[in-house]
């Protein structure tokens, strides 16, 4: 099950992924990860994916990551005396507010008083996904009097989004709390969260958490982009939410937001999802379009960690196509040599630690002599995301002897995840790096391979030793000088 590529993929489970057969389908079609979406289905629903997919892994040997994706809160219009809503006409006068009256051509309920605490006239209020804009021009605590921009048909339980203002409201809904603590008893490895405004949501999901599984950051929100800096410094890694922030933001401003919040997390050495509408039209059709394959190709020349299917997987009616496809446009972008130029030209030169220099030396030697993979042992894969931060062009083998690290590590670029026996020598890590070089194909007896670890062993953060060991044990006992 080695994968050729490097970029992983990250594929959602629903309806039309739910079984064994077809979750297995997709992960030898490619998936490295898969994302179960806390907006959709039961507590059973999920359940019953988790546990098959921990067959698949049990049955295939190899770790699998599990993202759960938590909703966020939902901001709705109420309900319209019209069982078809309103044609709301460009110009004209529109009213949300507290009452909760049937809404009619001039009014509806906004049963957020959050929202009207936080406006101000001239702010923007968008519905259906933006496709109605309204400008506020008066605004209370319990009303905002509008303008309609843009027109469209609203009605019952419609989207509100608020794009220009940072909304007092918790990225953890009371939903949302349950979700989080239902996800983290079942295992998974990593919990996405919506709605991230500051910092501190993501500070409240960590303590929520408690360390049972890894916090990534959804970008959705003209706010998050705003405190990008500071949103990644206190997450594990980061998701790129394409879909709203086309909605709050000016369609042509995502694609220079997409690449600046790719290069910072790669900067910060943590895993990078770019997601939303990447094979849009394989929902329904076998072949995608040639935009969408030039946007997933876009974020794998960006150097993302991971690019993902969403309804393509989860709802469509081609899963497995969808994921094979972009398993070839990863495989064909990065035999691309203009792929690793744009790689290497974007390489961080930040250099501040030990770890930093072991890593980059690691690469370095990798290519400028013949090794054959990177491997490295790490307790809580903070060495592997630092050596994949520096996209060397060999493999990296993950070691360690977490299942908990494995799992989390399959979402980073270029890794192939094995567990190992817990190790106290350095001597030791060395021949059981050498094994899996051979069994799982990264080398041939007498090639190398570079070795990186922390001594002493089991101590996080002290990636310190670095070696270029053939892959013959008679060698490494010969000549070691322990």
């Amino acid at each position: 099950m080695r994968r050729l590529r490097n970029v992983k993929i990250v594929a959602t489970l629903g309806p039309a992924s739910s079984d064994y057969k077809m979750i297995r389908a997709l992960f030898e079609a490619g998936a490295d990860v898969f994302r179960l979406n806390m907006s959709h289905g039961t507590h059973d629903d999920i359940r019953a994916r988790h546990v098959i997919i921990r067959q698949i892994e049990a049955d295939t040997g190899r770790p699998i990551c599990i993202l759960a994706d938590l909703q966020g809160p939902k901001l709705r219009v109420g309900t319209f005396a019209s069982p078809t809503g309103e044609e709301l006409v460009e110009g004209a006068a529109f009213r949300m507010d507290l009452d909760a009256t049937p809404g009619t051509i001039d009014r509806v309920n906004l049963p957020h008083p959050e929202i009207f605490a936080a406006l101000e006239p001239g702010a923007s209020l968008l519905v259906n996904d933006g496709k109605i804009r309204l400008s506020v021009n008066e605004c209370g605590p319990d009303f905002a009097n509008c303008t309609v921009m843009v027109g469209g048909t609203i009605s019952n339980r419609k989207g509100v989004n608020v794009p220009d203002v940072v909304l007092p409201v918790a990225a953890l809904s009371a939903k949302d709390r349950v979700d989080l603590e239902f996800a983290c008893e079942l295992g998974v490895d990593w919990l996405a969260l919506s709605f991230v405004q500051r910092p501190e949501d993501v500070l409240e999901a960590r303590e929520l958490a408690r360390d049972r599984a890894a916090i990534l950051s959804k970008i959705e929100k003209p706010a998050a982009v705003k405190a990008y800096d500071a949103i990644l410094a206190v997450s594990d890694g980061i998701m790129v939410a394409r879909g709203d922030l086309g909605v709050e933001l000016p369609v042509h401003a995502v694609p220079p937001i997409q690449k600046r919040l790719v290069r910072g997390a790669r900067a910060a050495a943590k895993p990078v999802i770019v997601a939303t509408q990447m094979l849009e039209s394989m929902i329904e059709s076998p072949v995608p379009t040639r935009a969408e394959v030039s946007d997933v190709a876009t974020a794998i020349y960006e150097g993302a960690d991971a690019v993902m299917l969403s309804a393509e997987s989860a709802a469509g009616q081609y899963p497995i196509e969808a994921v094979t496809t972009m398993n070839n446009v990863a495989i064909s972008v990065e035999s691309d040599p203009v792929y690793r130029d744009i790689i290497e030209a974007s390489r961080s030169a930040k250099r501040e630690t030990v770890a930093d220099a072991i890593v980059s030396a690691a690469r370095e030697i990798a290519e400028t002599t013949d090794i054959k993979a990177i491997c490295c042992f790490s307790q809580t894969g903070t060495t592997v995301s630092l050596v994949a931060r520096e996209r060397p062009r060999v493999p990296i083998l993950a070691l360690t002897p977490l299942i908990g690290t494995a799992r989390r590590m399959a979402l980073t670029w270029g890794t192939h995840c094995s567990i190992t026996e817990p190790q106290d020598r350095f001597k030791g890590a060395v021949i059981v790096a050498i094994r899996a070089a051979l069994k799982y194909g990264f080398a041939q007896p007498a090639e190398q391979v570079v070795v990186t670890a922390g001594v002493p062993f089991n101590v996080t953060g002290t990636t310190n030793i670095l070696r270029v060991a053939p892959c013959d044990e008679r060698a490494i006992h010969r000549n070691d000088p322990e």
